[in-house]
């Protein structure tokens, strides 16, 4: 897997020069001193500011995505357990915001509150989500495809088509849309932050912690850890339920940034994330997998959909890109498995042979 990364960085690099080299530049005016600058399209701050939010969104729920892809499920449901948490955080923040019954409140209360309820809404559908999978029987695709649109539904009729706004601003510009000035150029820094912290809280629990080594057995062979005593069941609805809290996370991000929520949010999302995981390393047979990869493979993701744009691509090809690159990415993958498995063959032969010789 180390290797795999390796890779991916060095797709991050390719992709980055050949935008820097093919996207050209643009004229800029700075507001203080009134002086035209020049300035690379990739390259400028507000770019990768841009780029670094949007990245956050998909590689949180990457990350979620890619622990359910580990255990050999699916998590097609992630766009719309996102809307929902969006819309549960979106009509607590209405209440208590300006033009809210609630309005006055302490913030100390409301800031908390929200985050609870966006990551708890999440977690409760994923926990649903692996309810389903684990006592019913039934394959995961056909399981988070039903939750999907039941979601996707309770937050249609909760707003009722509605867009809710007007939130706390101790939440949005206070925290989540945190400024700071770079030259003449506002960066926000808090969704970067936060996709970096889970980053590394996923990274460390799947290579140190015995519950993240669990996930892998259960992935690599389901029988053989049932043999061996590992709680199967309740892996899966951890999982299930990291998946959800991932999609919270995310959905809190979303508030705080843009400061509205509606039943449309996150729709066609499952692609992106899916695609992310998949060009990160996870394997969909199960078993493989990290969180580093889906943070890069997000990345990878993003900056095709930001070079489509800064290239002046139509736009409708961007599903089409995106698409390609999964299929790629699991025909590589494929083709890794067989060269290892061949390896793998041919290591087991020549030992049988040494000790064979041996004798």
């Amino acid at each position: 897997m180390r290797f795999k990364e390796t890779g991916l960085l060095g797709v991050l690099l390719a992709l980055g020069l050949v935008l820097t080299i093919s996207g050209g530049s643009l004229q800029v005016r700075d507001s203080n001193t009134g002086t035209v600058h020049t300035v690379n399209k990739f390259l400028r701050a507000d770019n990768l500011d841009i780029l670094a939010k949007n990245t956050s969104f998909f590689a949180i729920m990457a990350i979620g995505a890619t622990f359910v892809i580990i255990t050999g499920g699916i998590d097609l449901s992630v766009g719309a357990v996102y809307c929902l948490a969006a819309v549960c955080g979106a009509m607590f923040l209405h209440h208590f915001g300006p033009r809210g019954e609630g309005a006055g409140a302490s913030p100390w209360l409301v800031v908390p509150g929200a985050i609870l309820v966006c990551v708890g809404a999440g977690m409760l559908c994923g926990l649903i989500n692996g309810l389903g999978v684990v006592l019913l029987r039934v394959h995961p695709f056909v399981i988070t495809l039903g939750t999907m649109a039941i979601y996707r539904g309770v937050a249609f009729v909760m707003t009722k088509a509605q867009a809710f706004t007007a939130f706390p601003p101790q939440f949005t510009d206070g925290l989540i849309r945190y400024k700071i000035m770079w030259g003449d150029t506002n960066l926000y820094p808090v969704p970067l932050i936060i996709m970096l912290g889970v980053t590394v809280f996923a990274v460390w629990f799947l290579k140190h912690a015995v519950n993240g080594r669990y996930i892998f057995a259960v992935g690599g062979n389901e029988q053989a850890a049932l043999f061996s005593g590992l709680p199967v069941k309740a892996i899966k609805l951890k999982v299930y339920a990291f998946s959800g809290m991932t999609a919270g996370i995310a959905a809190m991000i979303m508030l705080g940034y843009y400061g509205s929520a509606s039943s449309d949010a996150g729709k066609g999302y499952e692609l992106d994330v899916i695609a992310a995981a998949v060009v990160g390393g996870a394997s969909l047979a199960g078993g493989r997998g990290t969180a580093l990869g889906a943070l890069l493979g997000a990345l990878i993701i993003q900056m095709i959909g930001n070079g489509i744009v800064i290239l002046n691509i139509d736009q409708n090809y961007s599903q089409i890109v995106i698409g390609a690159v999964i299929v790629l990415a699991v025909l590589l993958d494929r083709i890794n498995s067989t060269l290892r498995e061949k390896r793998l063959a041919r290591a087991a032969q020549s030992a049988r042979l040494s000790r064979q010789d041996e004798t």
